[in-house]
Protein backbone atom coordinates (compact mmCIF):
# COMPACT_ATOMS: atom_id res chain seq x y z
CA UNK A 1 0.00 0.00 0.00
CA UNK A 2 1.36 3.46 -0.54
CA UNK A 3 0.86 6.69 1.20
CA UNK A 4 -1.00 9.28 -1.35
CA UNK A 5 -1.41 13.01 -0.64
CA UNK A 6 -4.22 14.41 -2.35
CA UNK A 7 -3.31 17.46 -4.82
CA UNK A 8 -6.24 18.65 -6.29
CA UNK A 9 -8.03 21.62 -5.12
CA UNK A 10 -11.43 21.89 -3.96
CA UNK A 11 -13.75 23.90 -6.77
CA UNK A 12 -16.17 26.20 -5.14
CA UNK A 13 -17.27 29.84 -4.93
CA UNK A 14 -18.91 31.97 -2.47
CA UNK A 15 -22.64 31.11 -3.98
CA UNK A 16 -22.00 27.44 -3.63
CA UNK A 17 -24.97 25.47 -2.44
CA UNK A 18 -24.26 22.13 -2.16
CA UNK A 19 -21.35 20.42 -1.23
CA UNK A 20 -20.43 17.28 -3.04
CA UNK A 21 -18.23 14.78 -1.13
CA UNK A 22 -16.36 11.46 -2.68
CA UNK A 23 -13.66 9.56 -1.10
CA UNK A 24 -10.02 10.03 -2.39
CA UNK A 25 -9.17 10.26 -5.91
CA UNK A 26 -9.17 7.45 -8.29
CA UNK A 27 -6.11 6.78 -9.77
CA UNK A 28 -7.51 7.68 -13.48
CA UNK A 29 -8.06 11.03 -11.53
CA UNK A 30 -4.51 11.29 -10.26
CA UNK A 31 -3.23 11.31 -13.44
CA UNK A 32 -5.79 14.01 -15.30
CA UNK A 33 -5.48 15.74 -11.59
CA UNK A 34 -9.13 16.24 -11.62
CA UNK A 35 -11.91 14.51 -9.67
CA UNK A 36 -13.85 11.76 -11.68
CA UNK A 37 -11.60 11.19 -14.15
CA UNK A 38 -12.13 7.44 -14.96
CA UNK A 39 -14.20 7.49 -18.41
CA UNK A 40 -16.74 5.34 -17.06
CA UNK A 41 -17.51 6.85 -13.95
CA UNK A 42 -21.16 8.69 -14.40
CA UNK A 43 -20.33 11.77 -12.00
CA UNK A 44 -19.91 14.13 -15.27
CA UNK A 45 -23.18 12.83 -17.10
CA UNK A 46 -25.17 12.47 -13.58
CA UNK A 47 -23.91 16.31 -13.23
CA UNK A 48 -25.05 17.60 -16.68
CA UNK A 49 -28.19 15.99 -16.63
CA UNK A 50 -29.04 17.28 -13.18
CA UNK A 51 -28.40 20.49 -14.28
CA UNK A 52 -29.83 20.34 -17.97
CA UNK A 53 -26.40 20.55 -19.27
CA UNK A 54 -24.10 19.18 -21.95
CA UNK A 55 -21.57 16.93 -20.81
CA UNK A 56 -18.51 18.71 -19.75
CA UNK A 57 -15.34 17.36 -21.53
CA UNK A 58 -11.97 19.87 -20.67
CA UNK A 59 -11.70 20.59 -16.73
CA UNK A 60 -12.20 24.24 -17.09
CA UNK A 61 -15.82 23.10 -18.62
CA UNK A 62 -16.14 20.77 -15.89
CA UNK A 63 -15.19 23.44 -12.98
CA UNK A 64 -17.51 25.97 -14.81
CA UNK A 65 -20.43 24.02 -14.84
CA UNK A 66 -20.27 23.37 -11.08
CA UNK A 67 -19.75 26.66 -10.22
CA UNK A 68 -22.88 27.81 -12.70
CA UNK A 69 -24.69 25.64 -10.48
CA UNK A 70 -23.69 26.68 -7.29
CA UNK A 71 -21.86 23.07 -6.49
CA UNK A 72 -18.80 22.61 -4.51
CA UNK A 73 -16.46 19.64 -5.11
CA UNK A 74 -13.79 18.04 -2.86
CA UNK A 75 -13.09 14.58 -1.13
CA UNK A 76 -13.03 13.70 2.38
CA UNK A 77 -8.89 12.23 2.46
CA UNK A 78 -6.31 14.77 2.32
CA UNK A 79 -3.90 11.97 2.20
CA UNK A 80 -4.20 7.82 2.61
CA UNK A 81 -2.74 4.53 1.80
CA UNK A 82 -4.58 2.76 -1.11
CA UNK A 83 -4.06 0.58 -3.28
CA UNK A 84 -4.95 1.56 -6.60
CA UNK A 85 -8.61 3.20 -6.45
CA UNK A 86 -10.15 0.73 -4.38
CA UNK A 87 -11.95 2.49 -1.51
CA UNK A 88 -12.16 -0.55 0.14
CA UNK A 89 -8.34 -0.35 0.51
CA UNK A 90 -8.30 2.95 1.67
CA UNK A 91 -6.24 3.18 5.37
CA UNK A 92 -4.62 6.35 7.70
CA UNK A 93 -6.57 8.50 6.39
CA UNK A 94 -5.65 12.40 7.44
CA UNK A 95 -9.42 14.24 6.59
CA UNK A 96 -9.58 17.90 4.67
CA UNK A 97 -10.57 20.68 6.31
CA UNK A 98 -13.64 21.61 4.70
CA UNK A 99 -14.58 24.48 7.37
CA UNK A 100 -13.38 27.24 4.72
CA UNK A 101 -16.11 26.23 2.51
CA UNK A 102 -18.19 26.04 4.57
CA UNK A 103 -17.66 29.67 6.16
CA UNK A 104 -17.46 31.36 3.35
CA UNK A 105 -19.55 29.61 0.76
CA UNK A 106 -23.38 29.08 1.00
CA UNK A 107 -23.70 25.96 1.55
CA UNK A 108 -27.21 24.54 2.24
CA UNK A 109 -26.62 20.95 2.23
CA UNK A 110 -23.54 18.49 2.38
CA UNK A 111 -23.66 15.03 0.35
CA UNK A 112 -20.89 12.31 0.07
CA UNK A 113 -20.58 10.19 -2.87
CA UNK A 114 -20.90 6.55 -2.43
CA UNK A 115 -20.47 4.70 1.03
CA UNK A 116 -17.03 4.60 1.47
CA UNK A 117 -16.95 8.79 1.86
CA UNK A 118 -20.12 8.81 3.90
CA UNK A 119 -18.36 6.30 6.15
CA UNK A 120 -14.72 8.72 5.63
CA UNK A 121 -17.01 11.62 6.64
CA UNK A 122 -18.55 10.41 9.72
CA UNK A 123 -15.71 9.10 11.50
CA UNK A 124 -13.46 11.97 10.85
CA UNK A 125 -15.12 15.05 9.47
CA UNK A 126 -18.47 14.95 11.34
CA UNK A 127 -17.45 14.85 14.78
CA UNK A 128 -15.49 17.98 14.27
CA UNK A 129 -18.26 20.02 12.52
CA UNK A 130 -21.17 18.85 13.86
CA UNK A 131 -22.68 18.66 10.38
CA UNK A 132 -24.54 15.44 9.10
CA UNK A 133 -24.19 14.73 5.47
CA UNK A 134 -26.24 12.89 3.13
CA UNK A 135 -25.05 9.38 1.67
CA UNK A 136 -25.70 9.35 -2.42
CA UNK A 137 -25.42 6.41 -3.99
CA UNK A 138 -21.70 6.32 -6.02
CA UNK A 139 -21.10 7.19 -9.67
CA UNK A 140 -18.52 4.78 -9.87
CA UNK A 141 -18.15 1.99 -12.23
CA UNK A 142 -17.78 -0.48 -9.25
CA UNK A 143 -21.38 0.48 -8.15
CA UNK A 144 -22.58 -1.87 -11.40
CA UNK A 145 -25.87 -2.65 -9.68
CA UNK A 146 -27.08 1.17 -10.37
CA UNK A 147 -27.74 2.39 -13.95
CA UNK A 148 -27.51 6.29 -14.60
CA UNK A 149 -31.40 6.45 -14.78
CA UNK A 150 -31.24 5.25 -11.44
CA UNK A 151 -28.71 7.62 -9.92
CA UNK A 152 -30.10 10.25 -11.39
CA UNK A 153 -33.81 9.28 -9.68
CA UNK A 154 -31.93 9.56 -6.35
CA UNK A 155 -29.64 12.23 -6.88
CA UNK A 156 -32.31 14.72 -8.09
CA UNK A 157 -34.88 13.93 -5.34
CA UNK A 158 -31.79 14.77 -2.98
CA UNK A 159 -29.89 17.88 -4.77
CA UNK A 160 -32.53 19.58 -6.85
CA UNK A 161 -34.82 21.81 -4.53
CA UNK A 162 -31.66 23.03 -3.04
CA UNK A 163 -29.95 23.60 -6.19
CA UNK A 164 -33.11 25.03 -7.73
CA UNK A 165 -33.54 27.91 -4.62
Amino acid sequence: MERLIHTIPPIWDENSRVLILGSFPSVKSRESEFFYGHPQNRFWPLIARLTDSAVPVTVEEKKALLIKNRIALWDVAASCEIKGSSDSSIRSVIANDITPILQKASIAATFTNGNKSAELYKRYVEPKINIKATTLPSTSPANARMSLDGLFEVWNTAISDILNK
